[in-house]
C-alpha cells in the first residue's frame, strides 16, 4: 500500500512538473514573441516592414473611427501585449484613446531639415556625430535630423529650429470586445497560422504594433525576404516585364533592402512601403514570373569589397545615368558611373561630362530610339512653368513671403551627366535669391520629373523646361533594363551595365 502511494505521489509530481514546464515554456514563448531586434531578424532572413505609420494621430488614414480590426477566416488570432495580456479569438479589435498624462513632460530638441531624401539626412547626421553630437534620422513627415537640445549650442551651417512641445496626452491602444476593454502596451504581437485581414485587406500572418518617436503607433509586418520581394517587384518594375529584367530587379531590391535595413531604426522597423523605400503591397496572389525571378536569384545580392552595395534604381534616366553625388549630399561610390545608356555607337557621338546648356540640348534632340528605355513616357518631356507656380511652391516650403515675386531661373552648376545640381531662383527682394541644391530641386519644385533639363525663358513670367527621364538617374534604369532584356541581355549583363565593378554574390543568411 505504501509503495502504491509513493508511486502515485511520484506520478502526480511528474505531471505537475510537466504542467509547470509547459506554463514556463508558454511564458518564454510569449516573451520571445514580443522582442523586436532588428539585427537579429535580418540574420534570420526576415524583414520588419512599417505597413501603416502614425496610427492614432492626426495623420492616421488607416484606423476607421479610431479602430483597427484584425480577422481570420480560418483558425484563431493570437495577441500578446507587453503588459502581460494574452488573447485568442477569431477577431481582434484595437481602438486608440488619448489618455491625459498626470505629470506632463516638456520635449525639446534641435531639428535639422526637412531633407529631400534619407541619403541627404543621413549625411547631415554623420557630420553632427563627427562633431560630437548624438544625432538621429527621423521621418515625422519629411526626413529630418534630431539632436538633443542644450543651452549655448554653436551656430550651425544647415537650417535648423528648436522644437519644443509639452506632452500631456498618451495615445494608448485598447483591446475592445463585447465584454471587455483592456489597456495594451507595446510592442503588441498579433499572429496566426492563417492569413490575417486588417481592415478588410489581406496582409499576412505576423504583425507588431509599436510606439514610434512621434507619440503615434506603427503597424509592422514581419516577413520573409522572398515574400517581401513578391510584393515589391510588381509595383516597382511590373510583373509583365521580361524575365531577365525581373531577375535584375529581384537582385537589386534584395540588395537595397539589406543595405538600407537601418533606415527606420529609431522606430523599430527596417523599411517603409512607399517611394521613400521600395514600393510594397501585399500580393493578392503569387505571380509565376515574379516567383521564378525571385527563386532563380535566391540569396543573390550585389557587393563591392564584400559588402552589399546601395543599389539605387529609378524609372528612367533619359539616356544618361548619374553618379550619386549629383543627386544627393553623399560621397560617390565606385560602382556608380555616368554612362550614356544605349548602343556603343552613342559613346562615340556623345562624350561626358555634359557641361552646358548647348551640349544638353543637342543630347535631348538626338534620335531617342538609339537609347535604352526610350519608350518610357517621360524619357523626353517639356514643361511650361509660370512664375506664379514657382512662387506657390516656394511659399509652401517657407522660402519666400507672399509679397515676393519670382523674376528669373538660372542654372549655376551641372553634374557630369548634365543634371542640374544648383538652381538659382531670383526674386524681387533686394540682394536675395534662392539656391536649390541637388535633390532639393525636385523636392521643392515637385512638378519637375528629373534634374536633367535645360531652361528657356519665354517671357517675363514663363519658362520652358526641356528635359529627360523620371527619377534621380542613379543606378539601374528600369525602362532601360526592360529594353535590354527584350534585346536578349541576361540579368547578369544588365546588372554589370548599371553597377560597374559590383559583384554578384550569395548571402546565405537569407535562406534560414
Amino acid at each position: 500500500m505504501k509503495l502504491k502511494c509513493t508511486f502515485l505521489n511520484l506520478f502526480l509530481g511528474f505531471i505537475s512538473l510537466l504542467i509547470i514546464n509547459d506554463k514556463f515554456t508558454s511564458i518564454l514563448l510569449a516573451e520571445e514573441s514580443l522582442k523586436v531586434d532588428l539585427n537579429t531578424e535580418i540574420k534570420k532572413g526576415k524583414l520588419l516592414i512599417g505597413l501603416k505609420q502614425y496610427l492614432g494621430g492626426e495623420n492616421d488614414s488607416f484606423s476607421r473611427r479610431g479602430n483597427i480590426n484584425f480577422i481570420t477566416d480560418k483558425g484563431f488570432l493570437n495577441l500578446h501585449s507587453s503588459n502581460g495580456i494574452k488573447h485568442k479569438s477569431k477577431q481582434i479589435n484595437i481602438t486608440w484613446r488619448h489618455i491625459p498624462i498626470k505629470n506632463p513632460k516638456t520635449i525639446e530638441r534641435i531639428v535639422f531639415g526637412p531633407f529631400a531624401s534619407y541619403e541627404s539626412a543621413k549625411k547631415q547626421a554623420e557630420k553632427l556625430k563627427d562633431q560630437g553630437f548624438h544625432s538621429n534620422v527621423a521621418y515625422p513627415k519629411n526626413w529630418e535630423v534630431w539632436i538633443p537640445f542644450e543651452e549655448n549650442l554653436p551656430e550651425f551651417e544647415v537650417k535648423n529650429k528648436i522644437f519644443r512641445k509639452i506632452k500631456n496626452i498618451q495615445i494608448t491602444p485598447f483591446l475592445k470586445s463585447e465584454y471587455s476593454f483592456m489597456k495594451l502596451e507595446g510592442p503588441i504581437h498579433i499572429f496566426a497560422d492563417e492569413e490575417i485581414k486588417i481592415n478588410d485587406i489581406n496582409f499576412g500572418k505576423n504583425f507588431y504594433l509599436t510606439q514610434d518617436s512621434y507619440g503615434t503607433w506603427t503597424l509592422i509586418q514581419k516577413i520573409k525576404f522572398a515574400d517581401y520581394l513578391q510584393g515589391v517587384l510588381p509595383h516597382e518594375i511590373g510583373s509583365n516585364s521580361p524575365i531577365e529584367a525581373l531577375k535584375a530587379q529581384a537582385v537589386i531590391a534584395r540588395t537595397w533592402g539589406i543595405f538600407n535595413s537601418d533606415r527606420f531604426n529609431m522606430d523599430k522597423y527596417h523599411l517603409c512601403i512607399s517611394t521613400q523605400c521600395q514600393v510594397y503591397k501585399p500580393p493578392k496572389f503569387k505571380n509565376k514570373k515574379v516567383q521564378k525571378a525571385i527563386e532563380v536569384t535566391s540569396n543573390l545580392i550585389l557587393t563591392y569589397e564584400n559588402k552589399p552595395i546601395n543599389a539605387f534604381y529609378h524609372a528612367s534616366n533619359g539616356g544618361v545615368s548619374a553618379i550619386a553625388s549629383e543627386s544627393w549630399q553623399m560621397k560617390d561610390s565606385f560602382y556608380f558611373n555616368s554612362i550614356i545608356d544605349g548602343s556603343k555607337s552613342l559613346n562615340k557621338i556623345f562624350k561626358l561630362p555634359i557641361s552646358n546648356e548647348s551640349e544638353l540640348n543637342n543630347f535631348l534632340d538626338f534620335d531617342k530610339e538609339q537609347f535604352y528605355g526610350s519608350y518610357h513616357s517621360l524619357f523626353r518631356w517639356d514643361k511650361k512653368i509660370s512664375s506664379l507656380k514657382i512662387k506657390d511652391k516656394l511659399i509652401q516650403n517657407k522660402l519666400i513671403n507672399l509679397n515676393e515675386n519670382v523674376l528669373d531661373l538660372k542654372v549655376i552648376e551641372r553634374g557630369s551627366s548634365g543634371r542640374v545640381t544648383k538652381l538659382e531662383i531670383q526674386t524681387n527682394k533686394v540682394n536675395k535669391s534662392i539656391v536649390l541644391v541637388k535633390d532639393d530641386i525636385r523636392r521643392i519644385l515637385s512638378f519637375i520629373p528629373s534634374n536633367l533639363f535645360t531652361i528657356n525663358k519665354l517671357s517675363d513670367d514663363l519658362w520652358l523646361l526641356r528635359g529627360g527621364g523620371f527619377g534621380h538617374g542613379v543606378g539601374l534604369s528600369q525602362s532601360g533594363a526592360i529594353e535590354m532584356a527584350e534585346l536578349g541581355f541576361s540579368y547578369e549583363q544588365i546588372l554589370n551595365h548599371y553597377y560597374r565593378g559590383a559583384k554578384l554574390e550569395k548571402i546565405e543568411i537569407l535562406s534560414q
